[in-house]
């Protein structure tokens, strides 16, 4: 039987556990291959070896983001081996401390913004060469409504959202009418990850979604014909 992404290449970043780790194995399990990239080895080989003991196939790349270079030259092995991606999932963030604006550490700021924005431009730099040569290429960001609706001692990682979001829209913008790219925005809301639990540690996990339920919407999202500048939430 015929699979909706047979023959088609994804990324996702930030795929060794949670959302990530979720939609890497939705979409292999929808024929695609994935490759899988995070900071932890030990955990992505758990990831690949799901996906592979369901049928799938996915490839492994360990990579620290804030490492630009990696980007680059994880793209450019994609872009040797495989040529084209047809799939690009920006899952990969970091919280940082909740704080009061006058409170916010500096290097944790900096640190926050080079993944959460710094880095994302760099993947879109490095993999727009091969999602140009797709017949059709989705981007899917992941967000959060913070980045819209700013909310009190989350104004750190709620900037790099609003920027996040402002770049990924920008580049939706840029690539739609020369090109088969599209981008859209996805909010997965109240999602039981171990982002979610440092910032409500005294939640009950099982009173917020799975993951799984986020990733069965990517790849529903990835699947339909959006126009560039979408923005869909999960509740």
């Amino acid at each position: 039987m015929t699979k909706r992404f047979d023959g088609q290449l994804a990324l996702v970043t930030g795929a060794s556990r949670g959302i990530g780790a979720a939609t890497a194995k939705a979409l292999a399990a929808e024929g695609a291959h994935v490759i899988l990239t995070a900071r932890t080895p030990g955990a992505l080989e758990q990831v690949e070896e799901a996906i592979h003991a369901a049928g799938g196939t996915a490839t492994i790349a360990p990579l620290d983001l804030i490492e630009t270079d990696s980007i680059a030259r994880l793209a450019s092995a994609v872009a040797e081996r495989w040529g084209t991606l047809d799939i690009l999932v920006l899952n990969a963030a970091t919280l940082g401390s909740l704080s009061a604006v006058q409170a916010i550490d500096a290097k944790e700021f900096a640190k926050v913004m080079t993944l959460n924005v710094s880095a994302q431009q760099a993947l879109l730099a490095a993999f727009d060469a091969p999602l140009r040569k797709s017949e059709r290429a989705r981007v899917i960001g992941i967000t959060s409504k913070v980045g819209r609706q700013p909310r009190a001692f989350w104004g750190a990682y709620g900037a790099s959202k609003a920027a996040f979001e402002t770049l990924l829209q920008a580049y939706g913008e840029e690539v739609e009418g020369i090109s088969n790219i599209r981008v859209a925005l996805l909010d997965p809301g109240a999602t039981r990850t171990a982002m979610r639990e440092r910032a409500y540690p005294g939640e009950d996990p099982a009173s917020v979604k799975l993951p799984e339920v986020v990733a069965g919407k990517i790849v529903e999202l990835v699947a339909s014909d959006f126009t560039s500048g979408h923005i869909e939430r999960v509740d």
